[in-house]
Parts: C-alpha cells; structure tokens; sequence
C-alpha cells in the first residue's frame, strides 16, 4: 500500500494532481473557523460549549458543512446548496421537456444544465443564508445560551453577514469545481467527505469520554462492519448479457461481440437517504420556530418531539417507508428500461432468449425492480443503524457509522481510488490497490 502511494508521488502530473487536491482541501478546511461578518466568535464558543443546538434539518446540515454552521463561518451554508440544486434540476427532467433535451444533446446540454445549477445554488444559498441569519439574532440556533451570537443586529451588519455567507457558498463550489478540472476525482463529492470525516475524531473521542472505552471498542467493530457491507454492496452489480449481431459495413465485418449492462445493487446512492432525512428534520426545525417565549411548546410540537424523533418506532418507521419510496422513486427516473431498449435495437444489440424492442424493455424493468427492492432494503438498514444505536449502546449523536455518511465516504473512496488507478495504469504502473 505504502509504495503503491510512493508511485503515485513518483509520477509528476498524478503528484501535481494530488497536491492540489490537498491545497484545495486545507483551504476549505481553513475557511470554516473564520466567522462571518458580525458574528462574535467568542460566544459562538461559549454556546457551542453548553451543546444545545437546534437540531432537526440545521443538525443535517452542519454534518455537510463540517462544523462551519454551527460555528456560524463563511462557509456555514457548506456544500448543501449546491447538492439541493443539483438534485432539483435533475428532477425537473422528468417535469420539464426542455431539461431532458439538453441532457441528450451531449457536452453543450450538459453545460447549460451546469450553469442552470450555479445560479439555482446561489438562489437556495441565499435563502439558507437568511434563515441562518434569522435564527442567530433571535438565539434559537442555540438554545437555551444567553450570549449574543449578532452583537449588532442592525440592517446594514445583517445584509452584510447573508452576502458574505451567499459568497462563502459560491466560492465552495468554484473550489470544487476546480477540484474536478485540475484535481483527483470529482470535486464536490471530495469537499462532502472531507467535511464529514473531520467531525469523526470529535465524535470517537466524546463516546471514548461519555461511555468508557468497552462502548468505544464496541463502535469501532460496528463501524469495520459496516464499512465491510457498505463496499460490497456498494460494488455489487447484476450483469444483463447483451449480444450484438454482425453486420456489414462495406467490406468490413462489424459486430458479434458479447457484453453486458451492469445494474448496481444500490443505483440510487445516497440520494433516497438524504431525501428522507431531510423531510423528517422539517417537523423539528418547525418546532423551534414555534417556541413561546416562555420556553413551552404548543400541543402539535410536544406530540412532534415525542414522536417524530430518532429513537420513536414511529419516526423509524416513516423512515424506512420514505427510503423505500425515494429509491423507486429516483431509479425510476434515472434509468430507463425503454430508452436503453431502444439504443440496444438500433445497434443490433440483444439480450439472449428475449426479443428485441418490447419484451426488452419488460425484461429490463423486471430486473431493475427486483435489484431495486434489494438496494432499499440495504438502504434503509444502513440509515437505520445510528438511530438503533441511540437505542442499544447509548451513543447518542456521536455515533458516527451509519446512514448518509457512511455511504457518502465509502462511495467517494471507491471512486476516488479508481479514478487514481485508471490514471495511474495509463502510465504503465500497477493500480493504487492490488
């Protein structure tokens, strides 16, 4: 392993390549301890110390955003505006006709669709922003902490906190895109496991401090575990054959050659996951915009609190169901049985024993559905383990293995490591692992 990583450092452009990556990743990292305009770092400190938090979606979010949101930082908005708009323009192709036929036009589709995206990140960070913004002045951010987090809350320090937090959005997203042009791998999914892999020495070090070293020694099994399915499932793949026919083009033979479409296990990837997470935060973040000054709830906020929290079997449940719906749900609108059915017809392809056209496209839904069902389920047991663990060993928040990160990190590793290999045995050296 080691010298599989001095070969990469040997070889200039791929060293080049990895270094900037890391510059790229000490500056982010660097931008999530300055504090936005206005803040007073000190008390935001002081709050953090007393670990009342608002919960509920801003929670999510601050796992995205490696801490900077709750350290209310330039960078306190993360990377989830642009993962939010990223996944809304590529809904609307299913709603919107003119989205689909710049997503067939090849790279200048594609780039339009880019550029559609940048402004809809900056739209949803400055939404973001100003909601940040909202709930730091009125201490609901941090409940329960007496200290001002906006010392001057005037119009002029407020505007200027929701543009410097807006810009602090859009420079992470040029410094991921540079990633991806001049960098390894692709830029914004780097930035994402960067952030959620530095809040995992806190999280270990607070279960090693709150339960004692026999549950710490626990997690990390848990975690090997996981790690150990989230590759293999992650990996695994149902292979259609596909057999083309020859033909003659002039004088030349063409075709008659054997191939297969590969199905993966989990097709949707995170995305279900994130989806669902995000609609059950919702009711706890409304929850705290509905607190009487007397610090009580409402009856309908008791009765969200009670019940629509990690530990309830109620929250498990829609958990699940909403899991289960957003993986048929996205697979359903990224792979197309009849689009693949018909670009196979057109180049004499076929699957053995099936008939072209049709009864191709019924074959390939059957199969989509039946792997589809098996990646939901392995899914849903994934995002459920952090919030069993609440449950069984105690671990509260800190657990860190399970759910949306784990799968993110796993899936940025593999892609990562691959891109490094495909790279590294252009140059006629042996992969990164052997």
């Amino acid at each position: 392993m080691f010298s599989a990583i001095a070969r990469v450092f040997r070889t200039p452009d791929l060293r080049n390549k990895v270094l900037f990556t890391l510059g790229i990743i000490a500056i982010y990292r660097l931008g999530v301890y300055i504090p936005a305009p206005g803040v007073d770092y000190g008390n935001v400190q002081q709050c953090l110390a007393l670990g009342n938090t608002t919960g509920g979606l801003y929670q999510f979010v601050n796992l995205f955003s490696g801490g900077a949101l709750l350290q209310v930082s330039i960078f306190a908005m993360g990377i989830m505006p642009y993962i939010t708009a990223s996944i809304i323009v590529q809904l609307l192709r299913v709603v919107i006709p003119r989205f689909e036929e710049l997503h067939k036009e090849g790279q200048s589709g594609q780039s339009k669709l880019t550029q559609y995206t940048r402004y809809l990140t900056i739209a949803l960070g400055l939404l973001q922003a100003t909601t940040l913004v909202s709930l730091a002045r009125s201490g609901s951010l941090f409940a329960g902490c007496q200290y001002p987090i906006v010392p001057n809350d005037d119009l002029i320090h407020v505007l200027l906190m929701i543009i410097a937090l807006t810009a602090g959005t859009s420079l992470i997203m040029w410094l991921g895109e540079l990633v991806t042009e001049r960098g390894v791998g692709n830029g914004m999914s780097i930035l994402i496991f960067v952030s959620i892999a530095s809040g995992f020495p806190a999280s270990m070090g607070a279960i090693a401090t709150s339960q004692g070293w026999g549950v710490f020694a626990l997690v990390i099994l848990i975690g090997l575990v996981i790690l150990g399915l989230v590759v293999f499932v992650e990996q695994s793949q149902r292979r259609v054959p596909v057999q083309y026919a020859k033909r003659m083009i002039g004088r030349r033979t063409v075709g008659g050659t054997s191939t297969y479409i590969p199905i993966k296990v989990n097709m949707a990837g995170v995305i279900p996951v994130i989806f669902a997470s995000s609609m059950l935060a919702l009711p706890g973040t409304l929850v705290q915009f509905n607190m009487r000054p007397d610090g009580t709830l409402p009856d309908w906020a008791l009765w969200v609190q009670t019940h629509l929290t990690g530990t309830s079997p109620l929250y498990m449940t829609i958990y699940v169901l909403l899991t289960l719906f957003f993986t048929y749900f996205y697979v359903s609108i990224t792979f197309n049985p009849d689009e693949v059915s018909d670009n196979m017809k057109k180049y004499g392809g076929f699957i053995p024993g099936i008939r072209a056209g049709r009864p191709t496209a019924e074959y390939l839904q059957y199969v989509l559905s039946r792997i589809t069902f098996a990646g939901a389920i392995y899914l849903a047991f994934v995002a459920l383990i952090p919030l069993v663990a609440f449950v069984m060993i105690g671990a509260n928040q800190n657990f860190p293995f399970g759910g949306t990160s784990i799968l993110i990190m796993v899936g940025v590793g593999l892609e990562t490591v691959k891109q490094i290999n495909a790279q590294m045995q252009q140059r006629h050296y042996e992969g990164l692992l052997r």
